[in-house]
């Protein structure tokens, strides 16, 4: 595609600023490109994201209903799956399994506690509950 050619349809990218295409330029040579985002990866974003939301509130609300800890929801609101979270915690995937159960996760200790409050990059006392209500919008701006 030619420079002049390379979209610039406002979506999420153009909140944060550029995003870099290879676009050809008026001597037929390759250059970098800015560009503000196209149509299909906007509608793809845009899907994407509601998915992520869909998942986060169905862990926010096992959460509240004592079905999970808060850990579940956290995982869920930094888009980890199991093996991710227990890679980054430095633990077997069982026992982040187990963490997840409110019984277990309510008598962990302080220092399991701050491996995962560093890995979601709040504090214990964060770690420990989740917000009074879920925002959608809250995932976007972390």
């Amino acid at each position: 595609m030619k420079v002049e050619e390379v979209p610039q349809d406002k979506g999420m990218i153009g909140d944060y600023g550029h995003e870099v295409c290879y676009a050809v330029n008026s001597n037929g040579k390759y250059t970098l490109s800015p560009s503000l985002g196209w149509e299909a990866k906007n509608v793809v974003n845009d899907q994407a994201w509601a998915l992520i939301a869909v998942e986060t509130e169905r862990a926010y609300r096992s959460v509240k209903n004592g079905e999970l800890s808060p850990i579940a929801y956290h995982q869920a609101r930094h888009q980890m799956d199991i093996g991710l979270l227990a890679s980054y915690v430095n633990m077997a995937r069982w026992r982040v399994i187990r963490h997840r159960k409110p019984a277990v996760f309510r008598r962990l200790p302080e220092r399991i506690l701050q491996k995962y409050a560093m890995v979601f990059g709040v504090s214990i006392a964060e770690l420990q509950t989740v917000p009074e209500a879920f925002s959608p919008e809250s995932l976007r701006h972390r």
